[in-house]
């Protein structure tokens, strides 16, 4: 009886698997309960959250233009002139220190593979190879270092 109340309201079996059809974008919803008359699905439920609450659809991270790691440096003087001593504030040295002036990072070399180290020294090889034929050919052609 309880079956056929289910296909009765959309519902349909896979390998023994319910099946409802979501009511909004009609996308396929495995493992319902024989019980439901419908049936919405996770990204309709998605699209209708972000429509009742759309200050939660905003960026968590803001910018606030300090580098990375300022909170853990002893001192850190902004642009402002606000003083921060391991990320506390201090309000009574303000615009007393000059800003901190931020070095960008050294960029790390990759280390290279064993193939590319073959290919770089293939190439030297063949670049020596190249000048001693053309030395030897212009020794031939009495060119001595003109």
């Amino acid at each position: 009886m309880k079956e056929t109340t289910f296909e009765k309201n959309g519902g349909y079996f896979i390998n023994g698997v319910a099946y409802m059809d979501c009511k909004i974008t009609g996308e396929p919803v495995k493992n319902v309960s024989t019980d439901c008359k419908e049936v919405i699905g996770s990204r309709a439920l998605t699209g209708l959250l972000h429509k009742k609450f759309p200050e939660t659809n905003k960026p968590a991270y803001k910018p606030t233009g300090r580098p990375a790691g300022w909170h853990w440096m002893a001192e850190f003087v902004d642009k402002d002139g606000n003083v921060f001593h391991k990320g506390k504030e201090q309000p009574e040295l303000k615009g007393t220190l000059s800003p901190t002036k931020i070095t960008k990072a050294k960029v790390k070399t990759k280390r290279r593979t064993q193939q590319e180290i073959l290919l770089a020294r293939q190439k030297e090889k063949k670049a020596a190879l190249k000048k001693a034929a053309k030395k030897q050919q212009d020794f031939l052609n009495h060119n001595f270092g003109d």
